[in-house]
Order: structure tokens, then sequence, then C-alpha cells
């Protein structure tokens, strides 16, 4: 597989491509779109992390995109209280989903990297709230 564009169809008249940014997109907003996910992590390397309500969607996501299957890569950090393997797998389904249903193309694996857990901003304004009054 290759991370180039790639020649998706060919008409009658002309072809059409999609390009691995617009997988990315796609993938970015099938897993924010998930109960449980607080952002997207630009993984170890990066070590930037993009939380809800941010424009950067193809933050943490990495594709490989042949001619007509794809493979997708996302990192995440999931709210703490979610069992992580039943958010893994609900992103993996929604990526898998929305990538074929708007491309196409066939999704034949998506990773989810769990890189960090991070507690719901209403429950740290809450534990603030508490720690304030106790003082």
């Amino acid at each position: 597989m290759s991370t180039l564009p790639t020649e998706f169809e060919r008409t009658d008249i002309g072809e059409i491509q999609i390009a691995p940014e617009v997988i990315e997109v796609i993938a970015g907003l099938a897993t924010v779109e998930v109960k449980g996910v607080a952002g997207m992590s630009g993984g170890f390397a990066g070590g930037i992390v993009e939380l809800l309500g941010r424009k950067n969607l193809s933050k943490g996501v990495k594709v490989e995109v042949g001619q007509r299957e794809a493979a997708v890569d996302v990192s995440v950090i999931v709210e703490y209280g979610n069992r992580l393997p039943e958010v893994a797998t609900e992103i993996q389904r929604n990526v898998k989903r929305s990538i074929e249903t708007m491309t196409g193309l066939t999704v034949v694996e998506v990773n989810v990297h769990i890189h960090d857990v991070i507690f719901k901003a209403a429950e740290k304004s809450e534990e603030a709230e508490l720690s304030h009054r106790v003082k």
C-alpha cells in the first residue's frame, strides 16, 4: 500500500482520485464521534494532544491507501470511566463504516492506539470546586 494519492477509479470522462488526507479527516471525524473519546493524540513522537473542538481532525491519524483498500491507525485519548476495549471497538466500527460508505474503499484494518486517559472537564471542575470548599 502507498501513502501517495492513487488512481481510485477511471470513468469515461476522467479519473477520480482520493488523497490520503481526505481519508485521514474522515477517520478523525469518525473517531471523535465515539462516546468516550476525549481527543486525538499526535503520538509519542509528536507529544501534542488535540482535544475535542480543535480544527485539525487528521491529527493522530495515519492511513495507507492502495487502489481499492485502506489501512488506518488512530491514536486517541479516552475519558476516564469508559471501558477501553469497548471504546476502541466502537472506534474501529465507526471508522471502517465511515470510510467505506464515503469513499467505496475497503478498510482492511483499523488499529487503535490509546495514548492516555483523562478526566472529563466537568469532573475536574467539580473536584476543583470541592477542594476550594474544603480549604
